[in-house]
């Protein structure tokens, strides 16, 4: 195989060498000023008239030349990139995607231009478009006023890169596209960042500016106040704003918008439902799961992400107990991207070169090129109309006599013939001939006739309209202010943005962490839990005034950051963060816990185990006392751990349960046992020794055979008490026997030494064999049913062991004061 050469060919006779010395700098200075022109005219910068970018006059252009429209279906993305970068747009399919897929985000574009159908991203990018070969797209309705009266010779055209097609070097724009949708780019030395604004507020701007050329900037911002962000939000002061407006160059803060709000029945949580534009909820959750592992945000329990597109943003950050959502609001604000500034400079192309304007420059470019648009149009229109009644006429004059007509037609050796005599005898145009000359004889009828003279008067007066326009700049300017009203009436939408002169404020009036302020815990006879505002006790209201869950079982006074104890009936005692439990208003009525929250929200019990009462976990005071089923009684030794979160007072023996306790305040407090059997026994605490939490207690009371313990109450005997007793049936199902009652002065039962068998406290009647419910406590005392009704209770009997009397209603539990 032969080895090709690689020695170089002479070069030809008539070469003549040329070696030009160009120097490096100017070279460079040349190339860069070329680039640089390039990018800032062709790529980067909106044009002030349209507001469009070369890529985005591209894309709109191609698809209503590809014959697109808003009530027609949806192509694919690909078809369109491919026409815009094969026949205009000499760069990336990608760049033109993307570009196409901004004009379809609803988050980015205050007006969209495209109607996107598939994923086409969301808020902040979290989730990227699909690619361009599964999405499909339409222009919007927005799009139909770009590209209106294009083919009227509105604007002017010029070649495409290769000189094979022709684009508009601006779209007529029937709305202030560049103020509505905004713009950013970077080019090279300069940049552009414009927000969006509202439809309506622009184009009612640009109408006072029509109609007063001198409108000076406070009077253009009381139509437009301020930018409206597709994404809501709030913006806080509008001194930037100001600045932007008069210099083009300016900033504003654009705050999340959130709420607090009660999401559990134990806590609350800040719900954000529009973040500042631009700003993705994974960018906010981001940032604050990172703040709280650097331990530099405090108050947050959990965030989660509810966003779905039926309902729109929804983000909750649930606070933690013991915090002020006002404060983690604030705080979030400052150091998360739910608050943003954002940096308008209206950087834009006139006439080809990048300047800087502010409102009232944006509103004239806008504006004078509508005037070029309509004035344009109007011309194009009565030269269309003018051609055509050109015709009309001459078409007029020859049905004045057909027959003629006809006969030079007939007479005639060929059709240039025809149209030479038909010129001279009816003097006519060239045009009118030949027009006449190429219609059917079947329109030369006296009915055609009708039709052509109405016809010539009406392109006669819509040409006069149009003289009218063109000759009037009066006339211009009303229709132009006309035009922007119909497509602000159509368009036009509710500002979304909050506009705020000053930002809200709360870090400096509410602290971080709520106060440890003294409050009491309520426990309701329903098992409903809450806490009063303060540590007073509430005033008593008359039993008339009664609500719905007043019968306060348990009431223990405290701090809002403590914990106290939940003694259950299986001898658990269980930690309760205070700080967990909802909030009662101050009320000058009796306390009602109908705002509660039930227990089984803050604490998990066994199957059939019950809350008893509640205590302080003061391991300065008597201790705890408590009865069991089986007539055992214990004090407990006040010894409760505080980092041990269940604790058990007490080791109960099998089928045993404890049925009633109470945390001594004094020590002198008396003990009260009532047996099912009507016993009831009563002695003072102190002949109780306190023992251990593991310890099993002592005898309490001598019970008869077959008997058990229903009620176990700590009373003090220095207070106003009584004892309340209700008689049944072992045998009858509950309510189905009429309950009697007897509620007795509590002086009226003496002391007995403890483990004895007690005196009788209600005698039975006939059919009852057992107590069903019993109490022993201060007055007044509150009856409640099982659904926490309200019951009257019956008249003081001063009888010990006297029978009751009948129940209206059936009681299911009996509290005194709180």
């Amino acid at each position: 195989m032969a080895r090709r050469s690689t020695k170089a060919a002479p070069p030809p006779d008539d070469f003549e060498e040329r070696i030009l010395d160009v120097d490096v700098v100017d070279e460079m200075k040349g190339s860069y000023l070329e680039y640089a022109y390039s990018v800032i005219y062709s790529r980067a910068l909106p044009d002030a008239r349209d507001g469009l970018k070369p890529v985005h006059r591209r894309i709109l252009h191609m698809m209503d030349d590809m014959g697109l429209r808003p009530e027609r279906s949806y192509v694919k993305c690909a078809r369109v990139v491919g026409e815009v970068m094969g026949k205009l747009h000499p760069h990336g399919d990608q760049a033109i995607y993307d570009a196409l897929v901004r004009m379809a985000q609803s988050f980015s574009m205050r007006v969209p231009l495209v109607d996107g159908h598939g994923n086409f991203g969301s808020l902040g990018n979290d989730d990227p478009p699909a690619a361009m070969r599964y999405t499909e797209c339409r222009p919007a309705p927005a799009a139909s006023l770009m590209v209106e009266s294009l083919d009227e010779d509105t604007v002017d055209f010029e070649s495409n890169y290769d000189g094979s097609e022709q684009e508009p070097i601006a779209l007529p724009a029937a709305f202030p596209n560049l103020l509505v949708n905004g713009a950013s780019g970077i080019a090279v030395g300069m940049a552009t960042n414009m927000p969006p604004h509202n439809l309506g507020e622009v184009i009612a701007a640009a109408r006072h500016l029509i109609r007063y050329p001198g409108a000076d900037l406070e009077t253009l911002m009381k139509y437009v106040p301020g930018p409206d962000l597709p994404t809501g939000g709030k913006i806080t002061g509008l001194d930037g704003i100001k600045d932007a407006y008069e210099t083009g160059r300016g900033s504003f803060k654009i705050r999340a918008t959130a709420t607090v709000e009660q999401i559990t029945p134990r806590r609350k949580g800040i719900v954000v439902t529009e973040l500042p534009f631009a700003v993705g909820p994974e960018k906010v959750r981001a940032k604050v799961k990172d703040l709280i592992g650097a331990k530099k945000l405090q108050g947050i329990a959990d965030l989660k992400d509810l966003t779905d597109r039926q309902h729109g943003l929804r983000l909750v950050f649930e606070i933690k107990n013991g915090f002020n959502p006002e404060a983690v609001l604030e705080q979030l604000y400052k150091l998360t991207p739910m608050e943003e500034s954002f940096g308008i400079n209206n950087v834009a192309l006139v006439d080809g070169q990048p300047l800087t304007l502010g409102l009232k420059e944006l509103l004239e470019v806008y504006v004078d090129h509508r005037f070029e648009v309509v004035r344009r149009r109007s011309e194009f229109r009565r030269r269309k109309r003018e051609d055509r009644l050109h015709l009309v006429e001459g078409l007029l004059v020859a049905l004045v006599d057909i027959d003629e007509v006809i006969r030079i037609i007939r007479a005639s050796d060929n059709a240039a013939a025809a149209k030479d005599k038909l010129m001279r005898r009816f003097e006519l145009s060239e045009i009118q001939t030949q027009y006449i000359l190429d219609t059917p004889l079947r329109r030369l009828t006296k009915f055609d006739r009708i039709e052509l003279e109405s016809e010539r008067d009406k392109l006669t007066a819509e040409i006069a309209e149009l003289t009218a326009i063109l000759d009037s700049d009066a006339e211009l300017r009303k229709l132009v202010s006309s035009e922007l009203a119909a497509v602000a009436k159509k368009y036009g939408t509710e500002r979304r943005t909050v506009l705020l002169e000053a930002p809200e404020s709360t870090v400096s009036a509410v602290p971080l962490e709520v106060s440890d302020d003294p409050c009491r815990v309520l426990m309701s006879s329903t098992g409903l839990l809450a806490r009063t505002a303060n540590g007073q006790a509430f005033p008593e209201a008359e039993d008339g005034k009664r609500a719905k869950h007043d019968a306060i079982v348990s009431a223990v006074p405290t701090t809002s950051r403590a914990h106290v104890g939940v003694v259950t009936s299986e001898g658990r005692l269980l930690r309760l963060p205070v700080i967990d439990l909802p909030i009662l208003p101050e009320t000058a009525a009796a306390p009602t816990l109908a705002g509660g929250a039930p227990l089984k929200e803050f604490l998990t019990l066994d199957d059939g185990e019950t809350a008893v009462c509640l205590m302080t976990l003061d391991e300065s005071s008597p201790g705890l006392a408590l009865g069991t089923e089986q007539g055992v009684v214990k004090r407990v030794v006040p010894d409760y751990p505080s980092n041990k979160e269940e604790l058990e007072v007490i080791t109960l023996k099998d089928g045993d349960r404890i049925v009633g306790a109470a945390e001594l305040r004094t020590g002198e407090e008396d003990l009260v046992f009532i047996t099912d059997d009507a016993q009831l026994l009563r002695y003072q605490a102190s002949q109780v020794r306190p023992q251990g939490r593991p310890a099993g207690g002592m005898a309490g009371i001598k019970l008869s055979t077959g008997a058990k313990v229903i009620s176990f109450n700590v009373v003090d005997p220095a207070q106003d008490a009584a004892v309340f007793t209700v008689a049944g049936s072992t045998g009858a199902l509950d309510g189905a026997w009429m309950q009697t009652a007897k509620l007795t002065p509590f002086d009226q039962y003496p002391r007995k030494g403890r483990a004895t068998g007690g005196v009788r406290c209600q005698r039975f009647l006939k059919g009852e064999d057992c107590l069903t419910l019993a109490w022993a406590g201060g007055m007044p005392a509150r009856a409640a049913s099982k659904t926490g009704a309200a019951v009257p209770l019956p008249e003081m009997d001063p009888r010990r062991d006297g029978s009751g009397t009948p129940l209206q209603k059936t009681v299911a539990a009996v509290a005194g004061p709180v």
